[in-house]
């Protein structure tokens, strides 16, 4: 291919960009990353479960990077009532996304039983919005039931809400089993999946010893990646970027000891925003996939979710003539956040 490549604004369908001071750092490298569409998570605190408070996020958002188009979500909760959705979608919010009670951050409010929600997936079906599945269940200890197979058994609650919801559009999240990515591929068109650039590189085994590469879900075993990998590889449409970028500041995702003796976990996340279309390229690439990065970058998430690109949003991007490293840290606002394959060589740059 060649050494430069064009791309019809790129869209990123799974972001996190927080809160106060952090939101300030962040919001701004979503743009820098390449990205001009982005479909923002809404596990803040306290999570966003009425319109109002959505759409004061999206002002806020907004206010501190206007040339980034934001897609709303609101969180999947007992408030969130067939009116609310009725509400939310005739202001503009495109999504609800489900967490499942305590499996990620902030998700204390997540849910527990998905059948009291269908007359909300029924409003969303007849609204047009889509719903985006956190795809695991909690861990279990007397039913075996851990981090390294809650994907694996959320795959039923996946096909029976495609089931009963043939006319509802659904993704599951941040996908990272081969047994997630034969089941997309097997379901209807209502469903597809969004791949973070983080699961196309990190296994078990370089999570384990790096606070840094610890996310939810958990990467998984080289069979898992590269099932990943040959979704993106085969060009089919199900399957689309949502990076999931999480940034944390930096002293959290280190284990440490309260002034009360307490151990405090490490935070899940990896943070890919700021140089998040290089990095994909540069990871295509890696596994003989460059020849569909608009797909997976731009046209499969932008035709399931019906957000067509714009023009003169196009990111160019080249391989550069002196070596780009990902910096070790990005600080500003009263924040640190290490980034994912912080000091590692990118294999393209952004022009534009």
């Amino acid at each position: 291919m060649s050494d430069t490549i064009t791309l019809p604004a790129p869209a990123d369908f799974h972001v996190h960009v927080r809160q106060g001071a952090m939101c300030e750092l962040v919001t701004p490298h979503v743009a820098a990353g390449g990205v001009r569409t982005a479909y923002v998570m809404p596990n803040l605190v306290p999570p966003l479960t009425k319109t109002e408070a959505v759409l004061e996020y999206k002002k806020e958002l907004e206010r501190i990077a206007p040339n980034v188009e934001w897609l709303m979500t609101l969180y999947l909760h007992p408030e969130v009532t067939p009116d609310e959705i009725r509400k939310a979608a005739k202001a503009g919010v495109s999504g609800v996304k489900s967490y499942p009670r305590g499996v990620t951050t902030n998700s204390s409010s997540g849910i527990e039983d998905y059948g009291v929600y269908y007359p909300v997936f029924e409003a969303m079906e007849e609204e047009g919005m889509v719903l985006n599945l956190h795809g695991e269940v909690p861990s279990d200890d007397e039913k075996n039931i851990s981090v390294l197979n809650a994907e694996k058994h959320f795959l039923e609650h996946l096909r029976k809400l495609a089931a009963d919801f043939p006319n509802l559009r659904i993704v599951l999240e941040h996908a990272t089993t081969a047994e997630a990515v034969e089941c997309v591929a097997s379901l209807g068109p209502n469903v597809a999946c969004s791949i973070t650039a983080h699961h196309l590189w990190l296994t078990i085994d370089t999570v384990a010893p790096q606070p840094h590469h610890f996310c939810k879900p958990l990467a998984k075993e080289p069979r898992d990646r590269k099932a990943l990998q040959g979704a993106v590889r085969s060009g089919n449409p199900k399957f689309f970027m949502g990076s999931d970028s999480a940034p944390h500041p930096s002293a959290s995702k280190m284990p440490s000891i309260s002034e009360a003796g307490e151990l405090h976990s490490c935070a899940a996340g990896c943070y890919t925003s700021p140089y998040l279309i290089p990095l994909v390229a540069t990871l295509l690439e890696s596994f003989g996939a460059l020849d569909k990065l608009q797909g997976f970058v731009s046209d499969n998430g932008r035709a399931f979710y019906k957000i067509p690109a714009k023009a003169g949003e196009e990111v160019v991007i080249r391989r550069p003539a002196v070596a780009v490293k990902v910096p070790s840290k990005l600080e500003g606002h009263g924040n640190e956040v290490v980034p994912f394959w912080a000091g590692r060589e990118l294999g393209w740059e952004i022009v534009n």
